[in-house]
């Protein structure tokens, strides 16, 4: 588990990446709003994830941080880089390489510029496949995301849970559940204890 989750309270997780620290809405809140709780019932079936478990649910947004944290990380790590030597040869090329006398010297620099840029985006392109690809992630994104609109409909149907709770937004990609992975998602979770450490 992260350092983040290490310093929360029995029953807090983090809703934004290095953001607010949000407090976990019992599932009988929930439970209590009949159309929240026939999702939550449809969605258990679907995900094959109980949302009205508690415990449960909060090792889910633990991970789910987790995840937000990771793949935040990947995309800096490469995409920083990316973008600063792409700038800076676009900018050496308009203010240096492109006024050299031999068109030897100019389409060396173009090889070179062209070959470290593309060998950057094509790490770039595997951490995100990585990431975004691994279908127990997308099993975890599928069920944040829909605990989240759970959540929602529990709100919009009287329950006392604070506005944008959990305090993620969806994700809008990668997040397809994939039954076929869901044994391994599972057994990753049971070696964890409350608040989902390894």
């Amino acid at each position: 588990m992260s350092d983040d989750n290490q310093n929360l309270g029995p029953r807090e997780f983090i809703g934004r990446r290095g953001g607010d620290v949000a407090t976990l809405i019992d599932g009988s809140v929930i439970a209590a709003v009949p159309e929240a709780k026939r999702a939550a019932e449809e969605a258990h079936q679907e995900l094959r994830f109980d949302f009205l478990d508690d415990r449960a649910v909060l090792e889910l947004l633990h991970r789910r941080h987790e995840d937000e944290v990771a793949m935040f990380n990947a995309g800096f790590v490469h995409g920083v880089p990316l973008a600063l030597v792409g700038f800076g040869a676009v900018l050496y090329w308009a203010g240096v390489a492109q006024y050299w006398e031999t068109p030897a010297s100019r389409i060396a620099y173009l090889a070179v510029a062209g070959a470290v840029l593309v060998l950057q985006i094509f790490f770039f392109v595997r951490s995100a496949i990585s990431h975004w690809g691994d279908p127990v992630q997308q099993n975890l994104r599928a069920r944040a995301a829909k605990y989240r609109q759970i959540a929602h409909t529990a709100r919009r149907g009287g329950a006392d849970i604070p506005a944008h709770y959990p305090h993620y937004g969806p994700y809008p990609f990668a997040a397809t559940f994939r039954p076929e992975v869901d044994d391994r998602e599972q057994s990753q979770s049971e070696g964890t204890d409350d608040h989902g450490s390894r």
